[in-house]
């Protein structure tokens, strides 16, 4: 055997080995039963990708579900019948103590216009006022003066549960500890819901009717809290903790805005003064220099234009320093 053909048979030997090397690593190396497990394994990791998002899908279409409901149930209670503004103004009256006030009220102003004036026009403006304007304005001032009690209390209440909660105290618990120990009025809205829930009224439904009681962004984003929480879950301690810090936050934003605008309210008190005071101290000292005002047509005319104006002027300027949190 010559060199030719040993080298030439070398090379056959070195080319098989090499195509049967090629052939047989990845049988020998592992790398089919590799590929093989990550192929098992992307498979599932898909179908569960796939689950996962359908479940974001799901909790977000929740979420707007719960949303939507809200938004309705509010719309539906922009007409609030005479009984439930009674309620939200802390008041026990019924419907007729109501209307049988507002007769008394429009009978004793009216005729004490009547007498003093000796005319009727004055007389059927003070049955007017007395029987629509003055109880109407009274039960505003009332349920006022109580959602501003109930926004300054109901942080420290929605603290209580997120303690309560962090203890290990279930939601009911927390809320019946508000309802005996809270200051009034949030004492008995909460023993109001504790209530509801006794009757059979889930925790989300009492929490809604609370802000039929007290018609109160407080009120009302706790609601939203804790209906979304029922449907889709989540951490409630830390959720009604940022909402108290929320609440606390616009309190201070509140206050502070009223401080910086008392200057605003007191020149726009003095400006709309100033006029009905002038008038009153000029006919004090020369009644019949100012009376062409309600004696000629041509005073009674410019006394209601300049009234107009001076409505006008207080309307813009109580416009321009009351800010809506």
């Amino acid at each position: 055997m010559n060199t030719s053909t040993l080298a030439v048979a070398l090379l056959a030997m070195f080319a098989v080995g090499g195509v049967v090397y090629a052939l047989l690593y990845p049988t020998l190396s592992g790398q089919k039963r590799a590929e093989k497990r990550r192929k098992e394994f992307a498979g599932p990791s898909t179908v569960r990708g796939i689950d996962r998002e359908a479940q974001a899908r799901q909790k977000r279409g929740q979420v707007a579900q719960s949303l939507k409901e809200l938004e309705d149930r509010e719309n539906a209670r922009n007409k609030v019948p005479l009984e439930q503004r009674i309620a939200q103004a802390g008041l026990t009256w019924t419907a007729r103590k109501y209307y049988a006030i507002s007769a008394g009220v429009a009978a004793v102003l009216g005729l004490t216009l009547w007498l003093a004036s000796g005319t009727w026009v004055l007389g059927l403006a003070g049955l007017f006022i007395g029987g629509f304007g003055i109880p109407a304005w009274f039960l505003k001032r009332c349920k006022i003066k109580r959602l501003k009690k109930f926004g300054a209390e109901f942080p420290n209440a929605l603290d209580v549960i997120v303690r309560g909660i962090k203890a290990g105290l279930p939601v009911n618990d927390c809320l019946r500890i508000i309802a005996n120990e809270a200051v009034e009025p949030v004492k008995s809205e909460f023993r109001m819901i504790i209530e509801g829930q006794a009757l059979g009224l889930p925790l989300s439904e009492a929490t809604v009717k609370l802000f039929e009681r007290m018609p109160c962004a407080e009120a009302n984003f706790f609601g939203i809290v804790i209906a979304i929480q029922q449907k889709t879950g989540g951490n409630l301690s830390e959720t009604l903790g940022n909402l108290s810090r929320v609440l606390r936050e616009r309190r201070k934003m509140r206050d502070k805005i009223q401080a910086v605008s008392t200057e605003a309210k007191a020149s726009a008190a003095i400006i709309g003064s100033l006029p009905p005071i002038v008038a009153f101290l000029v006919w004090l000292t020369t009644p019949k220099y100012i009376e062409l005002l309600w004696i000629t047509n041509s005073g009674k005319v410019a006394l209601v234009a300049s009234g107009l104006w001076m409505l006008i002027g207080i309307l813009v300027m109580r416009k321009m320093i009351n800010f809506e949190i």
